[in-house]
């Protein structure tokens, strides 16, 4: 049965919706470790740092000199030259990774399926770059030189809007801004929207580029940041005692979610599915996690229920994992409260150590390797675990990948404003 822009399938006997199951069908990637999905595992699997000498601007004059840059991105591969004059750097990574995405999906977008098709990206904080550059020309130009395109360049929502445009999905269309946790919860709510019948598939995922000056001196002046200039590839130190702050990444991730009637009647590569979503909030304090890390306690604990799945059934967690001393101390605690003693025998690992932390694109490319650790049978590591905190007892997969059967993985976000996420995937099989 069709109901606008949405198709329900229905058993013929019960007349009851036949599954509102949920499978990942494409990932498309643009990250510091490499420009698509495969060059990026490659790096993951092998251990290698994304981190160096800032080369975007002079960092001569700030405390941290370092960050995870994308480098040689050429968004004339995806886009012509019109096009990329009007897209931010943060809306350029979007588009190129869902077109990624899109391809690995064998997804078309035409007339009859647009409708089913919606678009939800995470961002943190938008085209901030762009607002600087056209405020100096304000101030030293006059506002007759401000570009008509400022404003459709710098809003957030500008990400899912032109992947709408490029691709030409007219459903669920918006953005989603939740801090660090944006990109995971961009996830999570297309997850919710296909169960309950809204959209057919998503594209979906996080996308950030916010390695600025104005961006580096706000989070010198928190304290936030890594100053370890002296040794770029060792400064993003989950879980270590010598850690000394989070590093600065920039880049994209898409995923394809789709129903699991749409993608099976249309014979698409099943990767994942996607099983649980939890989102909470802190109440507590504007950048801290809440004492013991009760918001991500209770948004791990909401996305085992919504799977149906009891905590000894997790075989891996992807750590928000910052790098930073409260974070990873928190989030420990944590995961002792949600899983006991059996948190001892879950192998964690923080892909920020390599890639550095994407902001609001983190908990899109950290979902994605989830579900690159369930389809390879290799967990990523947590490079530069050399002198573990006593507070941080945990299995982190320190320094060199593992090979390990994974079938369901949980991946965690946690953003300023107390925002926490949390999602679950888990091997596809025909049966649920």
């Amino acid at each position: 049965m069709i109901f606008a822009s949405k198709v329900i399938y229905y058993d013929k006997k019960e007349g009851t919706p036949l599954s509102d199951r949920v499978v990942v069908t494409g990932i498309g990637v643009i990250s510091p470790l490499g420009l698509d999905v495969s060059s990026m595992w490659q790096a993951l699997v092998s251990g290698r740092s994304g981190v160096d000498h800032i080369t975007q601007f002079d960092s001569e004059p700030f405390e941290t000199k370092i960050a995870a840059e994308v480098k040689d991105f050429d968004p004339a591969q995806y886009m012509d030259r019109k096009e990329i004059r009007r897209m931010d750097r943060f809306v350029q990574f979007a588009v190129a990774a869902a077109l990624q995405a899109v391809e690995r999906a064998h997804l078309i977008i035409n007339a009859s399926s647009a409708g089913g098709i919606g678009v939800i990206i995470g961002v943190g904080f938008g085209g901030l770059g762009i607002l600087l550059s056209q405020h100096r020309v304000l101030m030293e130009r006059g506002p007759d030189r401000v570009s008509p395109f400022l404003v459709p360049m710098m809003i957030a929502d500008m990400a899912p809007g032109q992947v709408a445009i490029f691709l030409g999905a007219k459903g669920p269309n918006f953005c989603i801004t939740s801090s660090c946790a944006s990109g995971s919860d961009a996830i999570g709510e297309s997850f919710e929207i296909i169960r309950r019948g809204d959209a057919q598939a998503m594209i979906t995922g996080g996308s950030e580029a916010q390695i600025i000056p104005l961006t580096f001196a706000g989070f010198n002046a928190a304290r936030a940041l890594s100053t370890r200039n002296h040794e770029p590839q060792k400064a993003s130190r989950p879980f270590d005692a010598e850690r000394d702050g989070f590093v600065i990444g920039e880049g994209a991730a898409s995923l394809i979610l789709e129903s699991l009637p749409f993608a099976m009647k249309r014979g698409a590569p099943i990767l994942a599915e996607v099983v649980g979503y939890g989102a909470t909030g802190d109440a507590y304090h504007i950048t801290q996690l809440a004492e013991g890390g009760e918001g991500g306690v209770r948004a791990m604990r909401i996305a085992l229920k919504k799977a149906g799945l009891e905590p000894g059934e997790i075989d891996y967690i992807n750590a928000h994992g910052t790098s930073t001393p409260l974070n990873d101390r928190s989030e420990t605690m944590a995961i002792k409260t949600v899983f006991g003693e059996g948190a001892y025998r879950i192998p964690i690992s923080s892909t920020k150590s390599m890639m550095g932390h994407l902001l609001g694109a983190a908990g899109a490319i950290e979902a994605a390797i989830c579900v690159l650790t369930i389809q390879h049978g290799v967990i990523p590591p947590t490079i530069n675990l050399t002198c573990p905190d006593p507070d941080c007892d945990l299995d982190y997969v320190p320094n060199v990948a593992r090979q390990a059967r994974v079938d369901t993985a949980l991946s965690n976000a946690f953003g300023f404003g107390g925002h926490n996420s949390t999602l679950i995937f888990r091997r596809y099989r025909e049966e649920a």
